[in-house]
């Protein structure tokens, strides 16, 4: 069979072929296969390794034994619609019509895919922070846009607002924030998402938020950029269930936007996978409806994580920067003589028995070499093997 060469093109822009044709994993898969190679903790895929609610995981399988299991409606089951509508008004104030501004999605991913598909044209300009979660470029390349970005700078990992104007242009189509942010856990101030909401009016943008750590922030407040005056209309809201309930596997996310933005949006998701996960929908829903304590629970304890990892890490020798949001903490490896992360992780297993990530895979070449040295770590762990990584990355510095 023939693959036709613009194909072939497109998918290596998007980081999905390497140059030799052959399938390119994404550094996630090779970290965590290293990992189970090497029965190294694994520090670097973010996922949890604990149950969420149990009030959430018996709406399962409640769901399940009374039968919920044939395909639900395309834009999503009415009662996780309407809790999803609730949690905005709640949580931020924000007025949803859960029948026409909210769409559920086979997770947060799918939830970029049809966006991004959806909203721009080929040559369009979609701008992200950089470093950003590798899924943003092999998106924005499948759908032939031009993909630009503005440096988050060391040692906050904030962007520059000079630098914001300057790739916010007319031919800006959508500007793409993570909020908190993954990989460096930093969490924007109001002036600067004030300050995309005037330069997407500026440039007629569109205003593209993926919020799936809305609820881990600690110490700062979680502002909805779509929670600011003027920026409703043009903002479209990504979340998912994963992170704040723990269930990574179940794939449930969910698009908040103005109708005629859901209407594109669905238009493009139909044809991805159409429906998703009809027993964990009510499930999903019982879990926003979880009182505050729930969720200001979980913030504490990501918390206590990050500061359990974050000892343990500066025990070992690493530099380490805070973390204000998300799961994840970023560590400077070169104070143990370091230079190389991406190579030091390949040899982390072996060294310590512990699997981080680079963060220059979240970069194009171009910026690497200014986070050539920065490892990220996940403490979406228990506390038991928070203690025994930090024992075993002890072994660095001796």
């Amino acid at each position: 069979m023939t693959i036709s060469g613009s194909w072939q093109r497109t998918a290596r822009g998007a980081g999905l072929l390497s140059a030799e044709g052959k399938i390119a994993p994404t550094i996630f898969a090779e970290m965590s296969e290293l990992a189970a190679s090497t029965g190294a903790i694994n520090l670097g895929q973010g996922f949890p390794d604990e149950d969420g609610p149990i009030e959430v995981l018996d709406a399962a399988r409640r769901a399940i034994k009374n039968g919920v299991n044939q395909y639900p409606p395309g834009i999503g089951m009415p009662v996780l619609r309407e809790a999803i509508s609730e949690h905005q008004k709640r949580f931020y104030g924000l007025t949803v019509d859960p029948d026409r501004e909210v769409l559920v999605t086979a997770g947060a991913t799918e939830a970029l895919a049809a966006t991004i598909l959806a909203l721009t044209d080929e040559g369009d300009e979609v701008v992200t922070l950089e470093p950003f979660y590798d899924a943003y470029g092999g998106l924005i390349a499948l759908g032939r846009a031009q993909h630009r970005t503005v440096p988050l700078r060391l040692p906050d990992f904030q962007p520059n607002h000079d630098d914001l104007r300057a790739a916010i242009t007319d031919r800006t189509r959508l500007i793409l924030i993570n909020n908190p942010h993954n990989p460096t856990g930093a969490v924007l101030p109001r002036e600067t998402l004030e300050l995309i909401v005037e330069l997407a009016h500026e440039h007629d943008a569109l205003i593209v938020t993926d919020e799936v750590y809305e609820h881990l922030t600690f110490d700062v407040p979680h502002i909805p950029i779509a929670s600011l005056p003027g920026a409703r209309e043009r903002t479209i809201t990504i979340s998912s269930a994963a992170k704040t309930f723990s269930v990574t596997g179940w794939k449930i996310g969910w698009v908040t936007a103005p109708a005629e933005l859901i209407t594109a949006i669905t238009a493009v998701k139909q044809f991805l996978t159409y429906v998703n996960g009809a027993p964990f929908q009510p499930a999903v829903a019982v879990g926003l409806a979880l009182p505050d304590s729930f969720y200001t629970g979980i913030a504490e304890t990501m918390k206590g994580k990050r500061d359990m990892l974050t000892a343990g890490l500066v025990k070992a020798g690493f530099e380490v920067f805070p973390s204000q949001g998300s799961y994840f903490v970023i560590a400077d490896a070169a104070p143990l003589g370091y230079k190389n992360a991406a190579k030091l992780c390949r040899k982390l297993p072996n060294l310590a028995g512990v699997v981080g990530v680079p963060i220059s895979a979240f970069c194009h070449e171009e910026l690497a070499s200014e986070y050539s040295s920065l490892v990220r770590f996940a403490f979406c762990k228990t506390e038991d093997v928070l203690e025994r990584a930090s024992a075993q990355l002890a072994r660095l510095g001796r």
